[in-house]
């Protein structure tokens, strides 16, 4: 058997299907992460039906039914209930230093790119949560869910830029504002529709400070705490991925022969089929296998060949190839 030397297609392949089983293995950072997303599902469950008893008691259904019959009979100037994912919830059971009741407030997402820290604009750990959640579902769309993560220590450049829009595009979102429901399609509108509530008076959230108790104040917290331990968690997972990758680019990039590749991943308890990898890889046996090289030389000659001929030499290089 002719050696089969590395090149950069075989190189790919092979790092390839060694990353995809550091991502499928039952490591305890994966176990974390996987457990810290049915927390959020758990939370979102708790936070929904709170978010909903605190609207409500705001802003009553009958309240909006009658309004809605206003806006109905009146028109415009009646229109003064919409729907929204995004509250400011305060409570006023904290003092101050002088004693004083102090009002506790903050902005409260529902939604799937909702900021983790109360701003209404910093969407980008928004993003960061909506890759990780839809972690299985964007790799299925051969995008890159873990660019965040990955580029953890980077600024922001094409490389990134490049794979988070293309995360963006498929959850959905399609325009310039990732709060907007108008702008979200798909996965992130699916996403986002159970949790509109409707709400009088204006559309901004900034504007009306929902009053709720500090125990369901602190059940909200909790909710968007989950949240970002989703985002913690999906991190300290891809970076030990990242770690073990740095490592496997520098191994194959030494390699001279796919033996050793095949070595290397046996030595990690994964099984490679060399076979399976030399027939989908033309470059690879074309190019480095004398015979079929000289084949396909030859096959290059401007010669003056009968048709038989032609079939009979098309057949030696086929069966060279098995």
């Amino acid at each position: 058997m002719q050696k089969i030397r590395m090149n950069t297609e075989l190189r790919n392949k092979l790092f390839n299907k060694i990353k995809h089983t550091f991502e499928n293995e039952d490591t305890q950072e994966r176990e974390a992460f996987l457990q810290a997303r049915e927390t959020v599902d758990e939370q979102y469950a708790i936070a929904k039906q709170l978010a909903t008893d605190v609207v409500e008691r705001a802003y009553p259904p009958e309240d909006v039914s009658v309004l809605r019959s206003f806006k109905k009979k009146y028109g415009q100037p009646c229109d003064v209930v919409a729907k929204d994912k995004c509250f400011y919830f305060a409570h006023n059971e904290d003092k101050d230093e002088d004693g004083d009741e102090k009002e506790t407030k903050s902005h409260f997402d529902f939604g799937l790119f909702g900021n983790l820290n109360g701003s209404e604009y910093d969407h980008e750990d928004g993003k960061r949560f909506a890759f990780a959640y839809y972690r299985e579902e964007l790799k299925a769309k051969d995008c890159n869910p873990d660019i965040f993560a990955q580029q953890n220590e980077n600024k922001d450049n094409p490389h990134k830029t490049k794979h988070v829009d293309e995360c963006m595009k498929a959850l959905g979102n399609v325009g310039s504002n990732v709060y907007s429901n108008d702008d979200n399609t798909g996965m992130a509108k699916e996403f986002n529709h159970p949790y509109f509530l409707d709400v009088i008076g204006t559309s901004y959230c900034r504007s009306r400070a929902i009053a709720c108790t500090k125990n369901e104040y602190e059940a909200f917290e909790t909710w968007r705490i989950a949240k970002g331990n989703l985002v913690t968690k999906h991190q300290t997972w891809i970076d030990t991925i990242q770690k073990q990758c740095d490592q496997l680019k520098i191994g194959l990039k030494a390699y001279r022969y796919l033996s050793e590749g095949i070595e290397l991943a046996t030595e990690l308890g994964i099984e490679l089929d060399e076979a399976e990898l030399i027939r989908t890889n033309s470059t690879g046996l074309t190019i480095y296998n004398p015979s079929n090289l000289a084949s396909m030389i030859k096959g290059m000659k401007n010669k003056n060949q009968s048709r038989e001929a032609k079939i009979l030499a098309r057949k030696k290089y086929e069966e060279s190839l098995n």
